[in-house]
């Protein structure tokens, strides 16, 4: 009888870690002191490629508040996996990986414009914007690890199948408006860890949301500049893509908005 009630005991306890374990987020991956302006992207559920964008911006008493949205967007075909950002990353959970058609979750430092579209995009000129041409590839390929999520600029025209193959896209209107989310990349000290994911942006998406993506955060044309025309760069704005509730277990931990 005792070591039945011992072993019962025993078995409570391991359940009270694993719970505690499943239930909190590491502090030490916060939200950024100095950050003041964050697109907060809900999800249903890890496997959901639906998302709900709000901007929110803090104000002088330390407040939280929406300004624009919320707008309805796609993400990866097959949902969400944890992304290398700000964040450390839970125990529990499955990491994004390249290929995967999932979409990094976590919260990201927001990036450069890298633009082609015919009519000029409004925003913070501090953001950094490149006008994308024939030259400029975002390298994917897992073989060239000191290239890997890279941007790199030919000194000509991409000519090769492997530049071709690189090449940043320039005839498919969807992704003439880009914005650069930093996950995995070479940011902030950080290099890029080959295999877990490359060329995630922001972009238009495809026949009003009908599609997916194979990664990135899509949504229409005019909600999409929306956001851009009111990031500031000196508020040092983030990305933060979460299903519901992970956001719910790591908003306090996190001092998520």
């Amino acid at each position: 009888m005792l070591q039945h009630v011992i072993r019962n005991h025993h078995l409570l306890i391991c359940l009270c870690f694993c719970l505690l374990i499943l239930c909190s987020c590491s502090s030490t991956g916060q939200m950024p002191p100095d950050s003041t302006q964050a697109i907060v992207g809900i999800t249903d559920g890890w496997n959901s490629s639906h998302v709900c964008l709000s901007l929110v911006e803090k104000n002088q008493a330390g407040q939280w508040k929406t300004i624009l949205g919320p707008f309805q967007g796609r993400i990866g075909y097959h949902g969400t996996a944890w992304g290398r950002g700000r964040h450390n990353t839970p125990r529990q959970g499955n990491e994004k990986r390249e290929g995967d058609n999932r979409s990094p979750a976590g919260i990201f430092d927001i990036g450069s414009l890298y633009v082609c579209n015919p009519t000029p995009v409004q925003h913070d000129p501090a953001l950094g914007c490149v006008q994308v041409g024939p030259n400029d590839l975002w390298v994917s390929d897992p073989r060239l690890p000191r290239l890997y999520n890279r941007h790199l600029r030919l000194a000509h025209p991409a000519a090769t199948a492997w530049e071709k193959h690189e090449q940043m896209n320039q005839k498919d209107y969807h992704h003439s408006i880009k914005m650069l989310v930093h996950h995995n990349t070479a940011h902030n000290g950080n290099k890029p860890v080959v295999g877990k994911g490359s060329s995630i942006f922001f972009h238009i998406w495809r026949k009003q949301g009908q599609y997916a993506s194979a990664g990135c955060t899509t949504l229409a044309e005019a909600d999409l500049r929306a956001l851009i025309a009111r990031l500031n760069a000196s508020r040092h704005p983030v990305y933060i893509l979460l299903p519901r509730e992970e956001y719910r277990r790591c908003r306090k931990d996190w001092k998520l908005p």
